[in-house]
């Protein structure tokens, strides 16, 4: 029984986190980069408006940072639960 429910809370932990990668790379691509454009573009950055560097770089680099958090993360939770690649 205690098998099943480290499998169920090792899969919760691993959705929950998907889950929030997943909201964190909707709000910057859809939300910051065309939803709220019009909102950000006042903000100078680099030499453009703040709507437009997130529309072509910013998400870029948030992406990336996503991507390294992930599987630190991962690594992180696999070795809390018992199940890594070492």
């Amino acid at each position: 029984m205690s098998d099943n429910s480290s499998k169920n809370a090792y899969w919760s932990a691993n959705l929950r986190l998907i889950v929030w990668s997943l909201v964190i790379w909707a709000l910057v691509s859809f939300g910051f980069g065309i939803l709220l454009r019009p909102m950000l573009s006042g903000i100078p950055v680099g030499g453009s408006d703040l709507g437009f560097w997130f529309a072509q770089q910013g998400s870029i680099l948030v992406f990336l940072g996503l991507i390294f958090f992930y599987a630190w993360r991962m690594n992180k939770l696999d070795a809390e639960h018992g199940v890594g690649e070492e």
